[in-house]
């Protein structure tokens, strides 16, 4: 098992249906210049009840940046060099295994990568030797059992082990690709997972998602997706979400 980390200032990288916090007041907005680009958003400092948190919304404001068109690398570097050591990774998922429900949130310990073409490491120039990290357990335990414990005291419900699969997107996924995934073991499916878990690993920065459930996978639920149906399961599992990110706040603080 992984070493863990001291956790002390948290950043929140917001997902598909998390553009902003409600409960965030915002001291500043900062554009960062990273040598890597620029991060999808300027990046918000604030407090939430006292506590100095970082946000960044992945997909930018306005949600205008497609999965595989996202700088992971520019967003994860922002995060640490404004002194963030963990990050809470919040991503809407279509559920595979039958017990994932609309709105049903999810704290994955494992994962799959299907992603190609996406910048997917810091570790590729300039180096003295190769560098080869341990990504046996993608996600920091100390902050995934924070992250559980913070849904216990508030009575959401919430599953504490899954599979996370990566992929590429910006289209879902068809039914016969969705029973692929079920097959290598795969629970959940989303398509911002990787390379931005690696990313954290490389930079050594606590990192841990918290899903949720947007729509059963394909081929899974007996609707036809679409977006109005998406965004109504996003409205309830995100309400609670902002209900866990204000308590864990004070729980990594």
């Amino acid at each position: 098992m992984q070493h863990i980390k001291t956790m002390n200032k948290l950043a929140i990288i917001g997902g598909t249906g998390l553009s902003h916090l409600d409960t965030l007041e915002i001291i500043k907005r900062e554009i960062v210049q990273t040598p890597y680009g620029e991060p999808s958003a300027p990046l918000v400092h604030g407090e939430i009840e006292g506590r100095e948190v970082l946000f960044l919304p992945r997909h930018g404001y306005g949600h205008i940046i497609p999965p595989h068109k996202i700088n992971y690398r520019a967003n994860i570097w922002a995060l640490k060099e404004a002194g963030a050591d963990c990050v809470l990774s919040v991503a809407a998922v279509g559920g595979i295994r039958d017990d994932l429900g609309p709105q049903k949130l999810v704290v994955p310990d494992q994962l799959i990568d299907y992603t190609w073409s996406r910048i997917n490491t810091y570790f590729e120039e300039g180096l003295s030797q190769v560098v080869h990290i341990d990504f046996s357990y993608p996600y920091d335990e100390a902050l995934r059992q924070k992250i559980i414990q913070t849904c216990s005291d508030l009575k959401i419900d919430v599953a504490t082990k899954a599979t996370y699969a990566a992929t590429q997107g910006p289209r879902l996924e068809t039914s016969a690709e969705i029973d692929r995934l079920e097959r290598d073991g795969c629970d959940i499916v989303g398509m911002t997972g990787m390379p931005e878990a690696a990313l954290a690993r490389e930079l050594e920065l606590s990192y841990a998602c918290l899903a949720v459930v947007a729509n059963a996978a394909a081929g899974r639920g007996s609707e036809s997706l679409t977006m109005e149906m998406i965004e109504s399961n996003l409205k309830v599992g995100m309400d609670n979400t902002r209900k866990v990110i204000a308590k864990l706040i004070r729980a990594v603080a």
